[in-house]
């Protein structure tokens, strides 16, 4: 069969045709800022301002970190931004922020991500969106209160004796210690017995099922990284194209784990002071009788949340803590002195109650979620059309709104010499004197991180058994300075972060 010249010739005219209007519509789309007088950085087609992010070659929120330097030095209050051929609004001015997250939250009540429905553990509340989302959010509230996770502390504090053994077991092969695995089992412990009432023995073994899946849910690739980006500037084409950043044998397991334990709990009248013995009450027993009870799906999908987020971010954030501390000699040597002193009123006990009196442990861990922030960004989806305060301009429905939680945290206006760990930073004076938008690790206002007060006792917890029973300092081979995952959406250390830790 021959082609001719004819129809050869047709389809280069129409390539070069349908490549013209591509160019065109996608400048046109680029000029869109600029049509309105937003500040903004030339974008390159088709990625946008984050090429290096869409290739994999840089960490999304240190990309937004780099915009929002360049945007704070040349003065913006404001800027606007392209993901691909989609607008985003990117506030710097923290005023304009605090109007986002908490004074007019009802134009920005939804995360700007996307979310396949057919994924049976997506139904969960960082992905809910509008009566879901609060329908949601209001049943879980009472679960996170400070009361909750004083109940929930002491199944928390039965794993703190298996971290010390593993602790203890791998000082005696006298190598340096990867800490981010170690504290990943730890998490993983913590996790798997507060949100399923299971022994996962990860500490103990490696092989644990839930330490294969954990880890499996945030093994990112350049191509999973790429459909998270590409998710969130096409939506539709993304639902269109069923995309999927969830492993079908990851989403079987929990489901499993999930149905197993409940007809066990309920077969056996048994009760525990855990997260899924609540989850089970709203499936069972709602508070409110207008309100429809939870699915099983809706249960393992809040589940499932609770253990990836829960066990990945408070790992993260305890090996961060314990490398600045390594580098730091005389702030650990402060921080032990602290532990030990608190606990000498409570009869030596890690209890609840003494770990709330660790004044300055507080203020380590919050000087390491300043630095190394594990959602480096934060996002939104303007719901309804919405006059900014002071400018001419209206964020359109729809648009997409871009929080550059690492960029405010190196800023030098509001922490001077922020490359520097310095928890005196968070002293109570320190603290008062700076803008409260200024701190952003959990998000702020009604869409916070729901998880931040159980986050925040593991990782304490933790850190508290190590530093009252262990003197770190850095290992040569943990590579400096550190740098993020180029693919991932949690900002983590790329390599070990490998440890020496002497018995004290």
């Amino acid at each position: 069969m021959f082609i001719t010249n004819s129809i050869i010739t047709d389809l280069i005219a129409l390539f070069v045709t349908l490549a013209a209007l591509f160019i065109t519509y996608w400048k046109w789309t680029y000029q869109y800022w600029q049509r309105h007088n937003i500040p903004y950085l030339p974008p390159q087609i088709p990625f946008g301002n984050i090429t290096s992010s869409v290739i994999g070659n840089e960490n999304l929120g240190v990309a937004m970190k780099k915009i929002y330097d360049k945007m704070k030095r040349n003065g913006s209050k404001h800027a606007g931004i392209y993901m691909f051929n989609r607008c985003v609004y990117f506030p710097i001015d923290l005023d304009y922020i605090r109007n986002i997250m908490t004074k007019d939250f009802h134009y920005f009540v939804d995360r700007d991500f996307y979310v396949n429905r057919r994924d049976p553990l997506q139904a969960h509340l960082a992905n809910l969106t509008g009566s879901e989302w609060k329908s949601m959010r209001t049943k879980l509230t009472p679960t996170f209160t400070s009361g909750k996770m004083k109940m929930m502390f002491q199944v928390m504090a039965e794993c703190q004796n298996d971290l010390l053994t593993k602790m203890h077991e791998e000082c005696l092969k006298n190598k340096p210690i990867d800490i981010k695995d170690v504290l990943a089992r730890f998490t993983t412990n913590i996790i798997g017995s507060c949100a399923f009432g299971l022994e996962c023995k990860a500490l103990e073994d490696e092989d644990s099922e839930f330490r294969k899946y954990g880890k499996q849910i945030f093994v990112e690739t350049k191509f999973v990284m790429f459909k998270r980006i590409f998710g969130m500037a096409f939506p539709k084409v993304a639902k269109f194209l069923n995309l999927s950043t969830i492993r079908m044998d990851v989403a079987d397991f929990i489901l499993k784990t999930v149905e197993d334990t409940i007809e066990y709990r309920e077969k056996n009248n048994y009760n525990r002071n855990d997260f899924l013995q609540l989850m089970m009450k709203l499936k069972n027993n709602p508070s409110d009788p207008d309100e429809k009870p939870l699915t099983m799906d809706e249960v393992a999908s809040q589940c499932f949340v609770f253990f990836g987020a829960g066990f990945e971010t408070s790992s993260t954030l305890m090996s961060f803590a314990l490398y600045e501390l390594a580098k730091h000699q005389d702030i650990q040597e402060k921080l032990r002195v602290e532990i030990n002193s608190v606990l000498d009123n409570h009869d030596k006990q890690i209890i609840y109650d003494s770990i709330q009196d660790m004044k300055y442990l507080s203020q380590v861990i919050d000087e390491t979620l300043r630095k190394h922030p594990p959602a480096a960004f934060l996002n939104r989806t303007c719901v309804k059309d919405y006059k900014v305060p002071g400018e001419d301009l209206v964020i359109e429905k729809g648009k997409g709104i871009m929080i550059p939680v690492l960029g405010i945290h190196y800023d030098e206006e509001y922490y001077p010499n922020a490359s520097q760990f310095d928890p005196e930073r968070f002293n109570d004076e320190n603290k008062n004197s700076r803008h409260n938008f200024a701190y952003l690790p959990f998000g702020e206002g009604p869409r916070n991180c729901i998880g931040m007060r159980f986050g925040l006792l593991q990782s304490k917890l933790g850190l508290v058994c190590l530093i009252q029973n262990y003197k770190f300092t850095i290992n040569k081979k943990t590579q400096e300075p550190l740098r993020y995952k180029q693919n991932s959406i949690v900002l983590a250390a790329e390599g070990e972060i490998w440890l020496n830790a002497q018995k004290i």
